[in-house]
């Protein structure tokens, strides 16, 4: 789909992102109950489907895993993790995808104007016509999300089904989830019901359940409930997930600096073309005979 289909709040490596003021729109969100995933993997299959993705190998590792991590071509991957919990081995299955953060690391660390785009909405896209396959934006992602495809020379990355979304239907992963395990609405909403999912789950003995939204990246429209909230990793998820310290000098101080700085140039252009004026051209006068090989 075309980028200005959407309305873009902020966009890699540009001005009016740096500047801000774009309008924001209440952000879409997807709920994901870890604790009622069956692992059928119909949400792989229908993601494959919608977005019309290549064929990958799978690999075999001694685990129902599909494969060892996502792919350029696989956007949405069932993580299985096997896990001793006191006397109890526990089975921990969580959809794995793009975690549309509200403070992007992928946007922040793109140097190609454009490349990456956050709609009004909140989803993060990457715009392939304007990526320039630098993969800069997989160091800026604390989830480790975006892969590089060798076919195309792009990034590559799940989309939240900004295609469906924008046209108010719910993501195909979500249609196709057999159990009630994934939802679709809005941020405020999947918090909620997220909310009230984690009381369940306390009030059944699994007191450290908890919803997973850090705040380190401004929070993602991917709301995850955990039965083990207080063991993130166990998932597959970082426990502190934050924009990289590089990213954020970048964000903070370079990019900024190197926008006025250019900026001082073409004012300090400007300003000398008005102090001094065109010169226009100047009559050098009569030149001497021994070079031009004539006489006067």
């Amino acid at each position: 789909m075309a980028v200005n289909e959407l309305e873009v709040r902020r966009s890699s490596a540009s001005v009016l992102g740096f500047l801000g003021g774009a309008r924001k729109l209440p952000t879409v969100s997807k709920y994901i109950d870890t604790s009622t995933c069956i692992g059928c993997k119909a949400c792989e299959i229908a993601c494959q489907e919608w977005n019309d993705l290549p064929e990958v190998a799978t690999v075999q590792a001694g685990s129902y895993q599909t494969l060892p991590d996502l792919h350029a071509g696989y956007w949405n991957l069932i993580r299985f993790n096997e896990m001793e919990h006191g006397d109890t081995l526990v089975w921990l299955m969580r959809k794995d995808q793009c975690m549309h953060c509200e403070d992007p690391g992928c946007l922040e660390a793109c140097p190609a104007p454009g490349a990456i785009v956050q709609y009004a909405n909140g989803i993060v896209d990457v715009n392939p016509d304007k990526c320039i396959g630098c993969a800069y934006c997989a160091s800026g992602c604390p989830f480790n999300v975006p892969k590089f495809a060798e076919k195309t020379g792009k990034m590559q990355k799940c989309t939240l089904c900004v295609d469906r979304s924008r046209v108010g239907l719910e993501p195909a992963c979500v249609k196709s989830c057999p159990t009630g395990c994934l939802h679709f609405g809005t941020k405020d909403d999947m918090l909620s019901l997220a909310k009230g999912r984690v009381a369940q789950l306390k009030a059944t003995g699994f007191a450290q359940a908890a919803v997973y939204d850090p705040p380190g990246v401004g929070g993602t429209a991917v709301v995850t409930v955990l039965a083990h909230g207080d063991h993130p990793e166990w998932y597959g998820l970082p426990k502190d997930p934050q924009v990289p310290l590089g990213v954020k000098l970048w964000k903070g101080f370079l990019r900024p600096l190197g926008f006025l700085a250019v900026l001082g140039a073409v004012v300090g252009a400007f300003g000398h073309h008005l102090y001094h004026g065109n010169k226009g051209h100047v009559d050098p006068g009569p030149r001497d005979p021994d070079e031009t090989g004539t006489a006067a």
